[in-house]
């Protein structure tokens, strides 16, 4: 019997997994397509071996782009049930990753929970967890602690951690020397970055890679390379920080291929529309056509409130233009932990932008869905309309509030509707709009 350790490794050897099975047939393309892709890095498939309930994805070039929402309790919103009302929410509005940003109290209780019933991919952040985990200052935590929790995460069924290995020493003393608007604003980075400049050590995540590869590959959990220099503001983006990291996430993506390691690379941030293309040639160059997880990007700074609208514009120039991976953003981003109607506003924009952009890029069958939708909208099937609608609650409800004379019509135009006025035109009628 044939024996692989990874996905990446299953496919440079050959081997057909259920999961390549899986990605193909969703992705309307051949198993070998997916196998050349995930072989090269081109390709991810998140899926840890613990991970029983997965309905595994494939992440990067020629895919649909994937969406995450993150969720999680903390120590001032630790009620676990309103978390798994909001899980259910993400799986039901189809969003393919979850991540589980916890930080406070039993925080393995919850994710265990999480990974036995999410179909949808896991992520985590361990150096999030590490404090509440031992309950010690994060000056205190020595390198092997930090270890250990990525260990646990792993044995849990986690199916892709963000590891925040390319703020080594030299990367945090450039961004010293060059300074910025909002200096750090990555939460894992900002810790790493104290934790290096509280104790004077190098970054362990850098430092002992190595060994965070040896449990990556043992349980096949995905490595996506945290930008600690993301940009936090328009000001700071496409800086000498952000770059130097990005060099640096080049060169352990290598290392981890090297591992049959699956790898993706974070990205920003805070980015005016103009840069955003250039990013993201950037990013597939540095990193060798590694898929990109991009947050945002934030198309501007001064819209608090509504930034699951500035996210979704940058988000969707990014996808055109090559990310692959979008994690949503919500009104209440930078304001407070998202409630249930924040997160529900920044899944469906996401998802708006991620198939925006599917559409920009070719994906095979985007624009079928369209078309669909057109068609009904021409023929006034209102039904077929909220069943096509990636959201067919809002349009529902919305019609339902404002019902007009006639069926054929909407409040707004009522007879002098151009759709049904055509189409009674184009069968010999008369329009009566009187």
């Amino acid at each position: 019997m044939s024996t692989y350790t990874t996905q990446m490794d299953a496919a440079r050897k050959g081997i057909v997994t259920k999961e390549i099975e899986t990605v193909a047939k969703k992705e309307g393309k051949t198993v070998e397509d997916i196998m050349e892709l995930l072989a090269e890095g081109k390709v991810a498939i998140p899926a840890n071996k613990n991970h029983t309930a997965l309905d595994p994805e494939g992440i990067g070039q020629g895919l649909r782009t994937k969406i995450n929402v993150n969720l999680g309790i903390s120590k001032d919103c630790c009620n676990f049930e309103m978390e798994f009302e909001k899980v259910r929410k993400a799986l039901e509005l189809k969003a393919e990753a979850i991540m589980d940003l916890s930080s406070y109290g039993k925080t393995r209780e919850f994710r265990q929970k999480l990974i036995d019933m999410s179909p949808a991919m896991i992520g985590t952040v361990p150096v999030y967890d590490a404090v509440g985990f031992y309950d010690k200052e994060l000056s205190s935590l020595t390198a092997e602690e930090l270890l250990d929790v990525i260990e646990k995460h792993a044995r849990d069924g986690v199916d892709f951690m963000t590891i925040h290995a390319g703020i080594n020493r030299a990367t945090a003393e450039r961004f010293k020397k060059n300074g910025r608007l909002t200096n750090i604003v990555s939460r894992g980075g900002s810790l790493i970055f104290a934790w290096m400049e509280l104790t004077g050590n190098e970054n362990p995540f850098y430092e002992y890679y190595d060994k965070i590869l040896d449990i990556f590959e043992k349980y096949d959990v995905t490595i996506s390379l945290g930008d600690a220099c993301r940009p936090g503001s328009i000001n700071d983006a496409t800086d000498a920080s952000q770059v130097e990291e990005l060099i640096v996430l080049g060169e352990l993506t290598k290392r981890a291929w090297a591992r049959n390691v699956q790898v993706m690379i974070e990205g920003p941030g805070h980015m005016a529309i103009n840069e955003i293309a250039a990013n993201m040639v950037l990013e597939k160059r540095l990193c060798h056509g590694a898929p990109f997880y991009v947050l945002g990007p934030l198309v501007t700074d001064v819209a608090p409130g509504y930034d699951h609208i500035t996210s979704a514009i940058g988000g969707a120039i990014a996808a055109a233009n090559g990310a692959d991976f979008l994690c949503y953003v919500t009104p209440a981003e930078h304001l407070r932990l998202p409630d249930l109607d924040d997160m529900k506003e920044g899944i469906i924009a996401s998802r708006i932008a991620a198939h925006a952009a599917d559409i920009a890029k070719g994906i095979k069958g985007a624009r079928d869905w369209d078309n669909r939708m057109s068609e009904a909208r021409k023929n006034l099937d209102w039904e077929g309309m909220f069943n096509l609608a990636l959201d067919g609650e809002k349009p529902r409800r919305y019609r339902e509030s404002s019902m007009p004379e006639h069926e054929d019509t909407c409040t707004m135009c009522g007879k002098m509707c151009a759709v049904r006025n055509m189409n009674k035109v184009l069968k010999g009628e008369d329009i009566n709009i009187l």
